[in-house]
């Protein structure tokens, strides 16, 4: 069991657009905690604290044990970034094929026979030869989890643990964690209030770099004050208008806008599914389910283009019959995405004005001349989603919930007729979640657009999807 940890008036830079201020704070033994706030709050920065990041400006930091094992969308985001280093090392005299899941796991691990225990609950056993890069965002996830796990920490820092993970890989790291209270102390940073654990003793509650409310969970009432805090829905969201002179060319009303017939995904070996027909009509609203590495990410990429299987399969999409001279941008212009592999793609400093613009583009980064009432509508959405002051501020310094935001709103922007969301809700809080799906109840309502919408949550329903696709 460790000593207290112990955070006195500190006050801790990240970078020149966000600080901690004058944080006291105390984690006692036999305490676990729930951190948490809105987007931008500081929730992860609070954590990343006890990892040791951040540049200590003033006051204590104390008690923090030397092994702490982190779960967190940067230590994701630093292992996908090495990676890629490997492949742009000038050195090499061949193509790097990525280190193998197994040599990710190793690395830190000194409990492997709990590591096989996880790896098989998790379902990687037949992963672990694959290069990690290749993994889904789920699978990415897990393996991240398997490190921290296994690395015999004295605390346990974790990040959104859950996110990304379907429901039985959820399920069963609640049941573990739930094992080892008592043993290891836990700091869980939590955006969804529904997926604090009981084990959860105490809630801390930022807003602004500055730690507001520090709640036990006995307290009833001031528990329930913070539940409801966090619960807030906003009423009367409406969806900014299209831009008339941004009208895309027009689709046959009489033709599906997806279609396909028998299609295979599959690796060597490995299939990842077979035999898969699909049909989407116009106006028709679909929500996507299924575990971690069942396809489901394949299966959007061969509608978007973005997989090189899809000019092997029968797939026609936007009067498009793939594989027939049409480009990605004819079919790109007709969809609005959002996915975390867009928003690991989406690095680039350019204005959180410009990444909704962008949208208008479907450009990673904004390149071309825009109109004065495309800015307006950009500047529409910025209200909509309480950033309209920041307009000018660099993308890629939010937060990781605010960037999904920008990039839902880069989605919608045009009102195209198929909007894919792939788990738009990852990393989003409570208040922005019910404001997402809330908007997305208005699109379904409306009849341009087609919503194909992937989930892990079932609580997550939204009034309006009335077909299900779920892959095994």
């Amino acid at each position: 069991m460790i000593a207290s940890i112990e955070l006195r008036k500190l006050t801790v830079d990240f970078d020149s657009q966000f600080q901690l201020c004058d944080i006291d704070w105390q984690i006692q033994p036999g305490q676990n905690w729930m951190i948490t706030g809105t987007n931008g709050s500081g929730k992860s920065a609070l954590a990343a604290v006890l990892a040791g990041a951040g540049d200590h400006v003033q006051g204590e930091l104390s008690g923090v044990p030397a092994r702490v094992g982190v779960v967190s969308y940067e230590a994701q985001k630093e292992l996908i970034e090495a990676e890629r280093r490997k492949d742009d090392a000038d050195i090499l005299d061949v193509i790097s094929e990525g280190t193998p899941v197994r040599e990710i796991i190793d690395a830190v691990c000194v409990n492997p026979l709990l590591a096989d225990q996880l790896i098989e609950q998790f379902g990687l056993g037949q992963l672990l030869e694959r290069s990690f890069r290749k993994l889904s965002t789920g699978e990415t996830r897990k393996v991240l989890l398997i490190r921290a796990l296994t690395s015999n920490p004295d605390l346990l820092v974790l990040d959104e643990p859950f996110d990304g993970l379907d429901i039985q890989s959820h399920k069963m790291l609640h049941e573990h964690l739930t094992s080892i209270v008592g043993k290891t102390p836990m700091v869980l940073v939590l955006n969804r209030f529904d997926e604090c654990p009981e084990f959860i003793t105490h809630i801390a509650y930022l807003d602004s770099g500055k730690l507001c409310h520090q709640v036990s969970r006995s307290d009833t009432h001031a528990y329930n004050e913070l539940y409801q805090l966090l619960h807030l829905k906003t009423s009367d969201l409406e969806v900014p208008a299209a831009d008339p002179v941004s009208v895309l060319p027009a689709l046959d009303p009489s033709e599906p806008l997806v279609r396909i017939k028998n299609a295979t995904i599959k690796y060597d070996e490995t299939v990842i599914f077979h035999d898969l027909s699909w049909t989407i009509e116009r106006n028709q609203h679909w929500q996507l389910t299924g575990p971690n590495g069942s396809g489901k990410t394949g299966l959007l990429s061969l509608i978007t283009g973005d997989h090189p299987q899809c000019y092997i399969n029968d797939i026609f999409v936007f009067g498009f019959q793939r594989g027939h001279g049409e480009t990605i941008w004819q079919i790109k212009q007709y969809i609005g995405y959002v996915s975390t592999a867009l928003q690991w793609e989406y690095r680039v400093g350019t204005s959180l004005r410009h990444v909704i613009i962008s949208g208008f583009y479907d450009s990673i980064g904004l390149y071309s001349k825009y109109t004065d009432r495309q800015r307006d509508i950009a500047n529409e959405w910025l209200d909509l989603l309480g950033m309209r002051k920041r307009a000018d501020e660099p993308f890629n310094k939010l937060s990781y919930g605010d960037q999904r935001l920008l990039l839902i709103a880069r989605a919608m922007v045009k009102h195209p007729p198929l909007l894919i969301l792939d788990e738009p809700c990852l990393g989003l809080d409570d208040m922005n979640r019910q404001r997402v799906l809330a908007l997305i109840e208005k699109i379904c309502a409306g009849s341009e657009t087609a919503v194909l919408y992937v989930n892990h949550h079932p609580e997550d329903t939204i009034e309006g999807i009335d077909q299900y696709l779920t892959l095994v």
